[in-house]
């Protein structure tokens, strides 16, 4: 096949993707010869109600570079591809639709709302999945997963009756994150911190037996209408002869008694808090450890409730906070105000202030799963890839509460209880991820033959959120650890160092451009920025290069063939006399494929890109070419293509839709079906 004067990625790419699917090679099942060690990694399932952003394009491309290399290196290779059903996130996008028609989830009810839901999900829930084929992931789509299946729903019930049955899943009444527009419990991993201007507001608490008062700093003021204790440290010289002593609480006009505990910093405002166990995670556990009483003053919609005084109750959090810090000055209370700016906790799906109330949950204890998680990564059965990151696995897993696996919304897993409304919390589905997609509980071949997987590719903002939680799954459930490495991308930022979101305006669409440059320039630009950062200032200047790279290797391809003609020729060069310039080249490229192959399997990408593109461009194309030139000879033909043949196959991980096209037009005597399926330079 003749090669076209120029590459042109928007006729190519999609006849390609059709090829490749054809062929049936993404199948592990369908791959040539014999294959008997495997290769498997489950994509990180995105939310149905997503999009392809750059986040996704850069786990996709590092996903797809590993296995096609494994691919080619002869392994039984196994992409699970999926999507989550995304409880909060998939509820509130089919609520917001239901708004525009002038109705709530509650107008409808339960049973109809939820096939609203279905329907949004076929209709738009595998939008991303078809974005990861415009990018070229080679995904075996007959394996297709998906949260909310039938098999996978089995999992989930399987693995909280397992659970259950162990006395390690109870329901207790805790103080919990609560969003009050969502209106369900979140976890600590849930929350989004948002700074805000504030104010610390020095409050006068008077003593009961005594003249004088405390000064108490708070954030929060309208939270003093439950405080049932004032805190202060033990080692704090300046309260000593106040502890086991009272405060009179202003505004409620009730005693409270003054305690000491570690937990209190000195430093803090004046080193006396004010103590309310039902809205505060920290206070909580005081009043545990104290027995105080738990006064509910803000309920499950943001409102005062009625065990606050009478001209309170009613009032949105914000309102009574006004009003509260006007009564205190009015009643002399008020000491002073400072400027304050302070992390706000956020829902992290709807933005709303997160309030924390005492609600009846259902909770998975933690302590024996979190020592399993703990093991695997100490004992390097499971590494990190920059080992950096284990620290935040440890901090998380060494500071573990119990899980608070409960959400009151109605999409998701139903509570396997009878007479239960509340869900499950989406992660303790996607917990199971690495055995549940391969057919567990069930003992399938899949599940014999690909788990465990061996490598996660993956963000760091859900390494506590899914990572360590799919770690102790596995172990649990499947009796080994479900994957050996995980890689931990870097966060995409802009090129000035922003953060990319769509709401901001700072977000770069991957599809456009594939679009503009193509999906190879776009895999190449984005593998060729990856040199080890915890954050990659993204730049289309490094697209736009790796398009130029495109060109160039399909220009040198064109070179070659009208050099060695279109009679099949041998890419064999054991019988072949070489000159200077032919062993110069081959040498290179030993190095190169030498340098490749460690930097890919040590998971370097960017290294790994860097040493192909100057290979290529610089060692075949400016000087070797220019040899080759001035060399008429088959010997000099059957190295030109021997070198061309392995650079292809070096590259095709990294920009496989024109290596594969430059493939097919390839006059060889010894050829495979597709480059996708051939022979990794040895």
């Amino acid at each position: 096949m003749e090669l076209p004067k120029a590459y042109e990625p928007e006729k190519t790419e999609g006849k390609i993707y059709q090829l490749w699917e054809k062929s049936g090679f993404f199948n592990p099942d369908k791959l040539p010869g014999k294959r008997k060690k495997t290769y498997a990694i489950c994509i990180p399932p995105p939310n149905v109600t997503g999009e392809l952003h750059m986040g996704h394009a850069l786990n996709a491309v590092i996903q797809d570079i590993l296995i096609r290399k494994k691919r080619m290196e002869g392994y039984k290779t196994l992409w699970v591809p999926g999507t989550d059903h995304a409880g909060i996130a998939t509820q509130n996008v089919v609520e917001k639709n239901l708004r525009k028609e002038g109705k709530t989830r509650f107008d409808l009810g339960k049973e109809k709302f939820i096939e609203r839901v279905w329907e949004w999900k076929d209709k738009y829930g595998n939008i991303i999945l078809d974005q990861f084929k415009k990018i070229g992931a080679s995904c075996d789509w007959s394996r297709t997963r998906f949260t909310m299946d039938e098999e996978y729903a089995k999992a989930v019930e399987e693995a909280f009756s397992y659970y259950y049955k162990k006395g390690w899943i109870y329901q207790g009444r805790r103080v919990v994150n609560w969003c009050p527009r969502c209106a369900t419990s979140l976890s600590d991993l849930e929350l989004e911190y948002k700074e805000e201007e504030g104010h610390l507001w020095y409050i006068k608490y008077p003593l009961a037996e005594e003249k004088g008062n405390i000064l108490v700093a708070t954030t929060r003021p309208e939270t003093m209408l439950g405080d049932t204790a004032v805190a202060v440290n033990p080692g704090d010289k300046r309260y000593k002869s106040l502890i086991g002593k009272h405060v009179v609480l202003p505004l409620v006009n009730k005693e409270i008694p003054i305690i000491e505990d570690r937990v209190i910093d000195p430093e803090f405002g004046t080193g006396a808090v004010k103590v309310t166990p039902a809205h505060d995670l920290t206070d909580y556990d005081i009043g545990q450890r104290h027995n105080l009483e738990v006064v509910e003053i803000i309920d499950e919609k943001g409102r005062i409730t009625d065990q606050a005084p009478l001209p309170y109750r009613g009032l949105k959090v914000l309102e009574a906070r006004e009003k509260v810090v006007e009564d205190l000055k009015e009643n002399n209370f008020l000491e002073k105000i400072e400027d304050y700016n302070h992390q706000v906790p956020k829902c992290y799906r709807c933005g709303t202030t997160v309030e924390l109330i005492p609600s009846l949950q259902w909770f998975l204890k933690m302590d024996k799963l979190a020592k399993l998680a703990i093991s695997a990564v100490e004992s390097k059965r499971v590494e990190f890839h920059p080992q950096r990151w284990e620290k935040l696995y440890f901090d998380w897993l060494y500071n573990i509460k119990d899980w608070c696996i409960s959400r009151q919304i109605w999409w998701g897993h139903k509570i396997p209880i009878e007479g239960q409304d509340d869900v499950l919390d989406t992660w303790f589905s996607s917990a199971l991820w690495p055995f549940a997609t391969l057919g567990w509980p069930d003992k399938t071949n899949d599940l014999k033959a690909f788990y465990p997987t061996q490598a996660l590719v993956t963000a760091r903002d859900i390494i506590n959120l899914w990572v360590a939680r799919m770690v102790y799954s596995g172990l649990e459930f499947a009796g080994e650890e479900p994957f050996k490495d995980v890689i931990i991308t870097p966060t995409v930022l802009t090129k000035e160092g922003r953060r990319m979101s769509k709401s901001l305006g700072t977000g770069i669409d991957p599809i456009k451009l594939i679009e503009k440059y193509g999906a190879d320039a776009t895999r190449f630009g984005i593998a060729y920025q990856l040199m080890g950062g915890q954050d990659l200032k993204f730049t289309e200047d490094n697209i736009i290069m790796g398009k130029k790279f495109c060109n160039k290797i399909w220009n040198a391809t064109r070179f070659v063939l009208m050099k060695i003609g279109t009679d099949p020729i041998s890419a064999d060069i054991e019988k072949v006399k070489l000159t200077g310039a032919d062993k110069k080249i081959l040498n290179s490229l030993k190095k190169t494929g030498e340098s490749v192959n460690k930097d890919i399997e040590n998971y370097e990408f960017g290294s790994a890109a860097h040493t192909l593109y100057d290979f290529f461009w610089h060692d075949y194309c400016d000087q070797y070419i220019e040899e080759a030139k001035n060399q008429e000879s088959e010997d000099t033909k059957r190295v030109l293509m021997h070198v061309l043949l392995n650079s292809l196959k070096m590259l095709h991980p990294f920009i496989p839709f024109v290596t594969e096209e430059i493939y097919q037009s390839l006059p060889l005597k010894k050829r495979k079906e597709a480059i996708i399926i051939e022979d990794w330079p040895a």
